[in-house]
């Protein structure tokens, strides 16, 4: 039992929390069945959060949803940046050692976001624009990012997102399938459905316990790394990479039981 009780501001934290877990907007009713409140135990913390700038209330439905203010002040002291100083080496490391350009991407508002990446040494490599979002489904990255999620959260973030939902009943199986598969093997690879003429080669990084969690990729032209052997190669490096960075920050296995 706590020590001191703060009723109010558990509320408010709970509702902060339920928001990031959930990632889809949320009625006051969904919200309050979600935290086992009632609806008019949580209005006024929901007005109060609005008016202070955490919430953002969609004028049309009326659902909540995060704003970017905790991300801005957890950005004065933001473990991302932590995690890209110990990562950016290693890149720089993979990149030279695989002659292929790196990427690292993490989940926000339902895409990919990549937030760091490490061009090829050689005279041709790909590059991805830091900041470039991404559909999950269709990425390498976050189908990675998808297939370590609880199976609770990634239903209602796969129900909220319009590329899935727009899937045949089939297709939704099938991808599920996919997922299933990346989880036992640790990793995925395939071709790119964004880029062609591109092998992407995915795998997670990180903990959602010390603030941060990620997919760790590289994206090779596939008329380079045709062999079955340049393609295991990478893989290997790739997971290596994975276990440096992992290392670095104090996670040996990455997991996302307590996250997004």
């Amino acid at each position: 039992m706590a020590k001191y009780m703060t009723p109010a501001l558990d509320k408010g934290l709970d509702i902060l929390e339920y928001l990031s877990e959930i990632a889809v907007p949320q009625s006051q009713i969904e919200i309050s069945q979600g935290i086992n409140k009632t609806p008019n135990e949580i209005y006024r913390m929901l007005v109060c959060l609005e008016e202070r700038g955490y919430l953002n209330k969609d004028s049309a439905t009326g659902k909540f949803s995060l704003s970017l203010k905790l991300y801005q002040l957890s950005h004065r002291h933001s473990p991302v940046d932590e995690f890209l100083k110990a990562s950016k080496p290693i890149m720089e490391l993979l990149s030279n050692t695989t002659k292929q350009s790196c990427h690292i991407g993490i989940l926000y508002d339902k895409k990919l976001m990549v937030i760091s990446q490490t061009r090829s040494p050689g005279p041709v490599s790909l590059s991805i624009e830091e900041g470039s979002l991404f559909p999950l489904h269709k990425t390498t990255s976050g189908r990675v990012l998808l297939a370590f999620m609880p199976d609770p959260q990634r239903g209602n973030l796969l129900e909220g997102t319009k590329d899935f939902v727009s899937l045949s009943q089939k297709q939704r199986k099938a991808f599920l399938n996919q997922l299933e598969e990346v989880k036992a093997k640790g990793y995925d690879m395939r071709d790119s459905e964004i880029t062609h003429g591109v092998i992407d080669i995915a795998t997670p990084v990180g903990s959602a316990n010390h603030g941060i969690y990620a997919a760790l990729a590289i994206s090779s032209l596939s008329n380079i790394t045709d062999k079955e052997k340049s393609l295991d190669f990478l893989v290997k490096e790739v997971k290596n990479a994975a276990h440096k960075i992992n290392e670095a920050i104090g996670v040996m296995k990455p997991t996302i039981k307590d996250s997004l």
